[in-house]
């Protein structure tokens, strides 16, 4: 690969990770000024935070609707009007003058931004070899990881010295950015299929086929189940944090910087990791491992003996268990389709986001006044992606690899 290859394959990796990051770096930028938010609006944390979970609505609605845009009219034109409609969303949000509005808006938002989500995972598996996606995936989670180590610091800074409103504005940018380099920048990796169609039945049926495939339910359900734990720190943290342990917005940032870090170096390592083991040994590794670090959380929480600096280690090594588990689960659950990359990714990121917003709400719906409510839902989640684990990987997938799906394999120069 000489040096113009490397130069094209950095490219193309930076604008896929920032595609990846565009919900991360919504939601992250966003959460220390929830009280900032509670007191413009005149409303409250906890009313804000149904922001949160209509934006996990938004997602994971959309990312069924834009499976099969990106299947019928390429990967560009859908991803120009979706984020398209994020800006203007997004200026909507900064000039909302109640709570109810900044929910609408959020909701819309999130509609808009998913299709950079949906439409990086499925040029993953259009892009590149397939036994190489669960590298590919890592290296993602590195750039999507850069979001919640920046954005809430960011978010903090912007919401003391501008106030929460410009929150907004520089998101606008950060989309007007990506725009930019998917033009400039990305190779689109599938053109217009006419003959794929958009009526119900046959979207339902393409639906109903990747459901059947047994690979893709146990790897898609235990990874998402495990990632709905992350979606509840997400909802909880400004509490438990901000309000319960009094740390302070800019605080808050570097907290959230630190134990999201995690997801840096745990998603590098799993691409060393893959060199000597399988994405399926890496996965059942990283289920028990967060398991047993939720129940230590939660068990802190209930016995009362939980403080800052426990609570911030115990959620380090529970999302770096994270960094082990979607990259390989990703892979592994968009391996067994080539000509249907679109669909399979907006289904799987159907029901994670739909786990997370269903997780996000919960915590809120528990609210106690105590870090019980986030750290439970957390403990929930791991056991619960461990035992689906456990309980169907004899059933459904007796020797899951990728090296092993025979579908058409694209190389990654020839396509650039």
């Amino acid at each position: 690969m000489n040096s113009s290859q490397k130069q094209s394959k950095f490219y193309l990796i930076l604008i896929l990770g920032l595609m990846s990051a565009i919900g991360p770096l919504s939601i992250d930028m966003y959460l220390p000024a929830f009280p900032s938010i509670a007191k413009g609006l005149n409303s409250s944390i906890e009313r804000v935070t149904l922001s949160l979970s209509s934006f996990f609505i938004g997602i994971s609605i959309g990312q069924l609707v834009y499976g099969p845009l990106l299947e019928r009219f390429g990967r560009k034109i859908p991803l120009y009007f979706g984020l398209s409609l994020y800006a203007v969303a997004a200026f909507a949000c900064a000039t909302s003058v109640s709570v109810e509005m900044l929910i609408l808006f959020r909701f819309l938002q999130a509609l808009g931004g998913c299709v950079g989500m949906v439409a990086s995972r499925a040029m993953v598996r259009d892009l590149f070899d397939v036994k190489d996606n669960a590298k590919v995936f890592s290296t993602l989670m590195l750039v999507i990881a850069v979001s919640p180590i920046i954005a809430p610091t960011l978010g903090g800074f912007i919401t003391t010295y501008l106030g929460w409103r410009y929150i907004f504005g520089m998101l606008i940018i950060v989309i007007g950015m990506i725009i930019a380099g998917i033009y400039f920048l990305l190779p689109d990796s599938k053109g217009p299929d006419t003959s794929y169609s958009l009526k119900p039945s046959a979207i339902l049926s393409s639906f109903g086929s990747i459901l059947q495939h047994p690979q893709f339910l146990l790897y898609t359900f235990s990874g998402s189940v495990a990632s709905a734990g992350l979606y509840a720190f997400i909802s909880g943290s400004p509490f438990v944090f901000i309000e319960f342990f009094k740390v302070s917005q800019q605080h808050y940032g570097w907290v959230f910087a630190f134990v999201a870090s995690g997801l840096i170096g745990s998603s590098q390592l799993n691409s060393v990791l893959l060199k000597n083991y399988s994405s399926d040994q890496i996965i059942k590794a990283a289920l028990l491992f967060q398991s047993t670090v939720a129940v230590i959380l939660l068990g802190t929480a209930i016995i009362g003996i939980a403080n800052v600096y426990s609570t911030i280690i115990l959620i380090f090594l529970f999302l770096c268990c994270q960094g082990f588990i979607f990259p390989n689960a990703s892979a592994l659950s968009m391996a067994p389709f080539g000509h249907n990359a679109g669909n399979a990714s907006a289904l799987m990121g159907f029901i994670q986001m739909s786990l997370g917003a269903f997780m996000s709400a919960m915590v809120s719906v528990l609210h106690n006044q105590t870090v019980v409510p986030m750290t439970g839902v957390m403990a929930f989640c791991s056991l619960t992606a461990t035992l689906i684990y456990m309980f169907n990987k004899g059933k459904t997938v007796q020797n899951p690899s990728i090296e092993l799906v025979e579908e058409e394999e694209v190389e990654m120069i020839n396509t650039l």
